[in-house]
């Protein structure tokens, strides 16, 4: 089949982390080719009228969609799927509401919460934009320490050890998220942070549903006492850092971890049921002190990179990468 693959335009200049989505199409573009696929690469911008017509124009089978970001922007993400569904054009992965709502940290949180699914509390400048904190917010309804993350931006963009505040009351709170809210891509929110283990379970379709490959935990070799322990924007992208070279990932358990390992995995599938995800997916947690996990997001279209966390799970599984496009391609709606 002719198969477009789409990703988000890397303007000059761009971070490591928007840059990699082309390491990504390269990938994904070899494994498709040794299936005997033709892929095409085509780069996406906020010009959707040149992005439809080219699709027009080349009249792919089904596409492969790599967008995580337009113009910079993971709340953006949702719009190829959307410019795709109008169009009838099948395309991997989740659906234009899926990406929609996983990408958006606060709205996949309350659909967690609504599910009954553990997730760490939050906290919002609610309903305002940058520089116009209210005094109607939500209330504060444990102690911290805070992480401060952006609502829509992933690949750990502003995060780092820094983002998290111990003692922060709510004026300092709402001082914070203000000052960091356009760095962190114009929308934040504070989180509980969660003093503990951190796990990535990544999933892929199958006969019977999604199967839920080997789940690997991000250790914090070597990190003194007091030193926060997150996996940062160094920890993924800023190699020569302390972060990237003490935060590796394993999937060597000890057998006293099977019962939450088998937990993971079950909040992982249900995960997959609620946002209705398709293809493949990640979902990331953490493990308190006390062996409670937390949900922390669910990425609709993890990376792809071949040193990435769902490559290393795949091939952990025993599988190819071609073999694991071959079944992401097989889920498409519309495919015939």
């Amino acid at each position: 089949m002719r198969i477009a693959i789409t990703h988000g335009e890397v303007g000059a200049g761009a971070g490591r982390d928007e840059q990699d989505v082309l390491t990504q199409a390269a990938f994904v573009s070899q494994g498709l080719a040794s299936l005997g696929h033709e892929p095409v690469a085509i780069p996406v911008s906020l010009n959707l009228s040149a992005a439809a017509q080219t699709l027009a124009e080349l009249r792919p089978a089904v596409v492969f969609n790599l967008v995580e970001t337009i113009v910079g922007k993971g709340s953006l993400i949702h719009l190829i799927p959307a410019l795709l569904d109008a169009l009838k054009i099948p395309y991997t992965g989740a659906g234009m509401e899926a990406m929609f709502l996983t990408s958006n940290k606060l709205i996949a949180k309350r659909w967690l919460a609504a599910a009954g699914l553990p997730t760490p509390a939050w906290f919002t400048a609610q309903g305002t934009p940058c520089g116009k904190v209210s005094p109607m917010h939500e209330e504060l309804r444990i102690e911290g320490p805070w992480l401060i993350k952006s609502v829509w931006e992933h690949a750990s963009i502003g995060l780092d050890e820094d983002s998290v505040l111990f003692g922060a009351d709510r004026k300092r709170l709402l001082a914070e998220m203000e000052a960091r809210c356009e760095a962190l891509g114009g929308a934040c929110l504070a989180e509980a942070y969660i003093d503990g283990r951190e796990f990535n379970l990544s999933l892929l379709a199958g006969e019977g549903g999604p199967e839920v490959l080997p789940p690997a935990e991000i250790r914090f070799d070597g990190y003194p006492p007091g030193k926060v322990r997150v996996v940062g924007y160094r920890s993924k992208w800023e190699e020569g850092t302390f972060e990237f070279a003490n935060t590796p990932r394993t999937f060597q358990f000890p057998a006293q971890d099977a019962p939450l390992l088998s937990q993971l995995k079950e909040l992982a599938r249900r995960c997959w049921k609620i946002f209705d995800l398709r293809g493949y997916a990640r979902v990331d947690f953490r493990v308190d002190k006390a062996g409670r996990p937390w949900i922390l997001e669910v990425n609709a279209n993890p990376c792809l990179s071949p040193d990435a966390g769902f490559s290393a799970a795949t091939h952990r599984a025993g599988l190819t990468f071609p073999d694991v496009l071959a079944r992401i391609i097989r889920v498409c709606p519309q495919l015939k």
